[in-house]
């Protein structure tokens, strides 16, 4: 398993808009691409306790940190939106060449892995084939924007306090409210806790954190055409999920039962909000069983 500041190390960076994004690209299997979408307030970092099984399995794989996040700029006078973090994604991939790829997403990841769908929609429509998605794995995340119970901080950061609370938020508060969402059994550690922090305030980024928040209003706005894709995509499609997340746990996996056909649902009775942390081997057996039986082999 790679050490915290090698993944930095290893990392590589490519511009939009102006501002430096960093990524990971490895990979060394026969699978195609695996693209990796990291959840909020967090960073590609949240995919090292799977990676390598990821690497063996696929191609390339492939986690940018997303503008705002980690080790990738933070612009202060920026506008943060889902829309643009999809198209990092989507750039970074054409910049490389890469014309099919599979996702895996958390979090925050999720949103924009579901405008990517919808994207992929569009263009499936029109015989756009410049960029196919070939599935979907979606973990713990606000699929439904009826379903996602927002933590305090959360709803401190999108109130009109949001830039006060975000400039005064202790090292404390941050973690404290992290590691609430992780099971009770699977608490971060103290380690895993500084890293978070780490990435969070790295470049002044906690500066952002009410902007970075507008994700939540978003997902109100466009809850049409995102939980829309969802529903009319004919790619391969499962949800892998921690029950005891408070934030997107048991409640959000009924709901997606009822509004997605033929759900394909793995349930982690054991774990929280991050299972790619929490339970890395479950996680990513998960994972490559869906690829094994639900996904078309590709070798390019």
């Amino acid at each position: 398993m790679e050490e915290f500041a090698s993944w930095r190390a290893n990392g590589r960076r490519y511009t939009h808009r102006g501002h430096q994004i960093f990524y990971r690209d490895d990979g060394g299997g026969a699978a195609g691409t695996l693209l990796c979408i990291h959840g909020f307030p967090t960073a590609s970092w949240d995919w090292h306790a799977i990676w390598p099984g990821l690497c063996d399995r696929f191609g390339r794989v492939i986690a940018p940190d997303m503008i705002g996040f980690g080790w990738s700029a933070k612009p202060r006078n920026y506008t943060y939106s889902i829309a643009d973090q999809a198209d990092i994604h989507e750039e970074l991939l054409r910049e490389h060449g890469i014309a099919r790829v599979h996702i895996l997403a958390h979090d925050y990841g999720d949103t924009v892995a579901q405008e990517l769908l919808a994207r992929d929609i569009d263009r499936r429509a029109a015989g756009d084939e410049s960029l196919v998605i070939e599935s979907v794995c979606l973990l713990n995340g606000g699929l439904f924007p009826e379903t996602h119970r927002a933590r305090p901080v959360q709803r401190l950061l999108a109130s009109p306090l949001g830039p006060l609370a975000g400039m005064l938020a202790s090292e404390r508060a941050f973690t404290s409210s992290l590691s609430g969402v992780f099971g009770p059994d699977t608490k971060p550690s103290r380690e895993e806790l500084d890293q978070f922090w780490t990435l969070w305030c790295s470049k002044h980024g906690k500066r952002n954190g009410h902007k970075l928040i507008r994700y939540m209003s978003e997902r109100r706005k466009h809850r049409e055409r995102w939980v829309g894709a969802l529903r009319d995509t004919k790619v391969p499609l499962r949800l892998i999920d921690g029950l005891l997340d408070p934030v997107s746990g048991a409640h959000m996996v009924r709901r997606y039962r009822e509004l997605i056909p033929t759900p394909d649902v793995v349930e982690l009775p054991k774990v929280g909000h991050y299972p790619q942390v929490e339970a890395p081997t479950d996680t990513l057996a998960a994972f490559l069983d869906f690829h094994a039986t639900r996904v078309a082999p590709r070798t390019t």
